[in-house]
């Protein structure tokens, strides 16, 4: 009877510590699914951006029809962005792109007043920057996410956790080149 005492400590011990790794775990799984989320409302303002681009540009070659390449620029620019799916880190440089040719189309505006006067430029301009500031808002809500997971990841007892469940650090989603920090002008 000396041991049933013993035991039982043993068997509390264990599963305090199991239900531990469960509560955990499930936080991991609870903020990979905020990952996953906010990634989407990303994904979703960076479409509206690529929806509004063409308007631009189409609106934009009418007075400026001499400026192929930067439409040219542009277009590329664009479908490389939206054909990458992968991991934030590669669709932020590409975002950079997009947005470094964006700033040349109104450098271009900026040559043309009548362009620049267009109701219907003016409205497209201000779409564009209601739709960067979303992106804006939707990737610090991202990175948010990211730091959160990051941190619970790294910290103990929590990456005792993380190592066993296999745990991948995330990526922020980030722009590499700070002078293409700011919005763009428009």
């Amino acid at each position: 009877m000396a041991w049933v005492v013993p035991l039982c400590i043993v068997v509390g011990v264990g599963l305090v510590g199991l239900l531990w790794y469960v509560v955990v775990y499930n936080r991991f799984v609870s903020l990979r699914n905020h990952l996953k989320e906010s990634w989407s409302d990303v994904d979703v303002e960076l479409k509206r951006r690529y929806d509004l681009v063409p308007n631009l540009v189409r609106t934009a070659k009418g007075y400026a029809a001499h400026e192929n390449g930067v439409f040219e620029s542009i277009t590329k620019a664009r479908a490389a962005a939206v054909a990458n799916t992968g991991d934030p880190s590669h669709q932020s440089a590409d975002e950079q792109r997009l947005v470094g040719q964006l700033g040349r189309l109104f450098v271009v505006a900026e040559a043309y007043p009548e362009l620049k006067a267009d109701q219907n430029f003016l409205d497209l301009q201000e779409e564009l920057s209601n739709t960067e500031d979303r992106i804006a808002a939707a990737r610090r809500f991202f990175n948010g996410n990211v730091r959160e997971l990051n941190t619970l990841r790294e910290s103990f007892p929590s990456s005792i956790v993380a190592g066993m469940a296999k745990v991948e650090a995330a990526g922020y989603f980030e722009v590499a080149d700070h002078t293409e920090r700011a919005n763009p002008k428009i």
